[in-house]
């Protein structure tokens, strides 16, 4: 008990010092810290993604749309997660692996991470403080502007080519 209570603690203290996601770092599904810093001045589409899940599919609208606009500004940010019917149950490893061979996937990748409950990672925290709460799937979608500010929420069932999602990037990247 009194772990958790550290845990949330820490949770607490970094989610009311964080401003933006840019005060955020993780790990890059390689373990090398991954400075969200790094993409100031960028348009950030982070998803938490899992490779067993009936939206995995989407993993190859997430790379179509990171093709098409990270000249523009965009950086699509997987981010590997196994909250949701144990649907990430592979190490980073596997889960790059996957990625790299059935998707081609070429956009950043995060080590995996919990997006929910106790043992959340502090980004999540936040994202989900600013908008929506609780994430609810895999394949949920924040998309950050370019002063890494949320400012759009996009749950499972909106596939990355969508009209909805694709205007919003579009609109953030003016």
């Amino acid at each position: 008990m009194k772990k958790v209570l550290a845990t949330l603690a820490l949770m607490s203290a970094s989610l009311f010092a964080a401003n933006s996601v840019h005060d955020f770092t993780l790990k890059s599904i390689d373990g090398a810290p991954a400075r969200l810093a790094d993409y100031k001045g960028k348009v950030l589409l982070i998803v938490n993604v899992a490779s067993k899940c009936g939206y995995t599919p989407q993993y190859a609208g997430l790379e179509a749309l990171y093709r098409k606009y990270k000249d523009q500004g965009l950086v699509v940010i997987g981010v590997p997660a196994n909250n949701f019917g144990g649907q990430e149950p592979g190490t980073n490893e596997e889960i790059k692996e996957f990625c790299t061979r059935t998707y081609n996937v070429t956009f950043p990748m995060l080590s995996k991470v919990s997006v929910k409950g106790a043992d959340q990672t502090p980004l999540y925290g936040y994202l989900t403080q600013q908008i929506g709460g609780d994430v609810k799937w895999n394949f949920t979608k924040f998309l950050v502007g370019k002063d890494g500010k949320v400012i759009g929420r996009f749950e499972p069932a909106v596939k990355p080519e969508s009209q909805e999602l694709t205007s919003a990037i579009e609109k953030a990247l003016r």
